[in-house]
């Protein structure tokens, strides 16, 4: 085995292999042009495959500084899809620091503009001292699931003021075969009607279509893609995510995939092929929440209903 870069101290194995165009690979048979083009194509494959966007769409990316939304941002840009992003920031310390940081400075050198959106701001509160006050009033909740109720909230609310008529989010093959089995084993089928690479089983007014440009790239393609680019991002997982339930489903899939490969992918084409009979059987309607007005399948949304959990 040997190398043929280094970026970021990140060494890529080429094994001896060759390219097509006969260029040296270095990522599985590929080269890194090849490589990079494979993912671009990919993206745009799956757009097409689930008419996602469209040219006349005005795209909110979700944008956390990370290495998804990161990569994300970057192909539907390079690819011509008309794009603005929204980073929040739920002051989890250092980590949110740097991500913001990141998100700044990438979204000025693409020439995307960035919207800023503070937890403090809107809520009174970071994320670890919501759930702090959360707490206290006797809902142990992890900060996993507060902070993904906020954001989807926040998300929401903030792409309809800027008119945007699609929320793209960084999900890739990974994350959506971790929602699927956390899904199944927590016998949660109207919850799984709604995911998959377009999110929602019902149009309101106020709800801003969720869709995910990354649904059939790994990972690891992901933080590969992102490496030979040098994108300005930070690696590590969330410091709030190492009790959740997600992480343990993530350790667990990762267990089994080193010994049965393709599982994660296996799992995503199954459950797109079980998603008509579950939205058959799925009768939910989004109406308004009674209290802030967003989007709502019950009469309080799940952000007013965490909301009115904090101990003042």
């Amino acid at each position: 085995m040997h190398c043929v870069i280094e970026q970021q101290n990140i060494l890529v194995p080429t094994n001896g292999n060759t390219c097509r165009c006969g260029a040296e690979a270095v990522v599985n048979t590929l080269c890194i042009n090849h490589f990079c083009e494979q993912i671009e194509q990919r993206v745009q494959e799956t757009i097409t495959r689930f008419s996602m966007l469209s040219t006349d769409d005005k795209i909110a990316v979700a944008y956390s500084g990370g290495k998804d939304s990161t990569v994300l941002l970057y192909i539907l840009h390079k690819l011509g899809y008309k794009v603005e992003a929204i980073t929040l920031n739920a002051y989890i310390g250092c980590y949110s620091k740097e991500n913001v940081q990141n998100a700044t400075a990438f979204s000025k050198q693409l020439g995307v503009h960035l919207s800023h959106i503070s937890f403090r701001e809107e809520f009174g509160y970071s994320l670890c001292y919501l759930r702090t006050l959360i707490k206290q009033g006797g809902n142990d909740l992890t900060s996993c699931t507060i902070c993904g109720v906020l954001r989807r909230y926040l998300l929401n609310k903030h792409a309809r003021n800027l008119d945007s008529t699609k929320i793209a989010f960084g999900h890739n093959l990974d994350d959506e075969a971790q929602s699927i089995l956390m899904n199944l084993l927590k016998g949660n089928p109207e919850q799984l009607a709604r995911i998959g690479p377009i999110t929602g089983i019902t149009k309101q007014e106020k709800f801003v279509q969720r869709v995910k440009p990354l649904y059939f790239v790994t990972e690891q393609e992901v933080i590969t893609y992102s490496k030979i680019k040098q994108f300005p991002v930070h690696y590590g997982a969330c410091p709030c995510s190492v009790d959740s339930f997600r992480y343990f489903i993530k350790t667990l899939l990762k267990n089994y995939e080193d010994k049965f490969p393709q599982a994660k992918q296996n799992i995503v084409e199954l459950f797109l092929k079980l998603k008509p009979l579950l939205m058959k059987g799925n009768t939910e309607k989004l109406t308004a929440c009674g209290k802030c007005g967003e989007p709502s399948s019950h009469g309080l949304c799940r952000a007013c209903a965490l909301i009115e959990m904090v101990v003042k």
